[in-house]
């Protein structure tokens, strides 16, 4: 079931620092594109299939999320910044990856279009983005920003280096 989430208090409990992926990008779409290369790249580091679906997953998410950023969350000057989280699961499930894309302009929120227009070329990411992910939402991002997030679940039976899982 998919769901947005507000409260930080009820994220997923996050992998330790040397998991995490964070890089500013500028708010252009070579910048949109960098972010999608480079957390393919990322991904590949950490263990992930080259041509695997899982990993064709999440480089299209941020894809979108990225481009999303650059289009509607762009502010002269100002970059997005890129987040990548592995979360662990409880042994014998895939963890979770979690995306995050944080820009500057909290007063544009993402609204998913209910049917996209067949000749027009935008209003598909996001239905893109919640066909694929398992959950994804937005934050706001003090004092003017907000977090478009995105969760995926990682390849069956990935192991997370020096990730513990969740208690309880």
């Amino acid at each position: 079931m998919k769901r947005e989430i507000r409260d930080r208090s009820q994220v997923s409990r996050r992998a330790s620092s040397s998991e995490d992926f964070r890089q500013r990008f500028s708010s252009t779409r070579r910048g949109a594109r960098l972010a999608r290369l480079l957390a393919a790249q990322q991904l590949t580091a950490w263990g992930w299939d080259r041509g695997s679906e899982c990993l064709e997953a999440a480089e299209l998410v941020v894809g979108e999320l990225a481009a999303n950023a650059a289009t509607h969350g762009h502010l002269p000057g100002r970059d997005f910044l890129l987040t990548m989280t592995l979360v662990a699961c409880p042994e014998g499930r895939s963890g979770i990856l979690r995306i995050e894309v944080a820009d500057c302009r909290g007063e544009r929120l993402p609204a998913p279009v209910a049917e996209p227009s067949s000749l027009g070329e935008q209003g598909r990411g996001l239905l893109l983005v919640s066909a694929l992910a398992s959950g994804w939402g937005v934050t706001p991002r003090p004092p003017s920003g907000k977090t478009v997030w995105a969760e995926l679940p990682g390849p069956p039976g990935q192991a997370y280096r020096g990730v513990a899982p969740p208690r309880g």
